[in-house]
């Protein structure tokens, strides 16, 4: 479901992100294929030089879908960011994505807590991190870094997920999933 970036994805992943729907909602938003390609090599090479993690999310059918990517890396923790297009929300992927991601984030590199910034109007957004059982509401709990996201004129809620809270409520899943069994 998540793999490495690649270059050649960059059309396919440019016209979901250009959606309407979804292109308010993205980070580092290109205005063109070109722009796309550009950004997301400078995104490998952050990968390359450790501030920053990105997975391509691709389809049941292997297809790229959107993108998941934790940025701002410092410290053992950073900023989550995931978007996919608009005809494949509401499958599940957006979950799925996100527990392989912190999975590896958690388990196979060095990070220990992922933050998430959203905007408040992005109800689609709120709602599904709400859902997910380990993203708790930092607006009060870490409010240094909740005054610095809303800064500009965007307003933002923040959440976080620490690597024990996640790792307890994946052992009750799969508990949960043995005994269903």
């Amino acid at each position: 479901m998540l793999k490495k970036r690649e270059l050649h994805e960059c059309t396919i992943l440019f016209e979901l992100m250009s959606e309407p729907t979804i292109m308010p909602f993205v980070r580092h938003k290109a205005y063109s294929a070109d722009e796309y390609w550009f950004l997301t090599k400078q995104l490998m090479e952050e990968e390359l030089a450790g501030t920053a993690i990105s997975r391509t999310i691709m389809s049941d059918y292997g297809q790229p879908i959107g993108t998941i990517n934790l940025f701002d890396i410092k410290h053992g923790s950073g900023f989550l960011g995931t978007w996919i297009g608009s005809q494949f929300q509401g499958q599940g992927y957006n979950k799925k994505a996100k527990e392989q991601f912190l999975e590896e984030l958690f388990f196979d590199l060095d990070i220990h807590t992922v933050f998430l910034r959203i905007r408040k109007n992005n109800v689609k957004s709120i709602r599904a991190t709400e859902k997910l059982g380990y993203a708790l509401k930092a607006n009060e709990s870490h409010t240094v870094i909740y005054d610095e996201i809303n800064q500009g004129t965007d307003q933002f809620d923040l959440y976080y997920i620490p690597k024990d809270l996640f790792h307890m409520k994946k052992l009750h899943q799969n508990r949960e999933e043995e005994q269903a069994m």
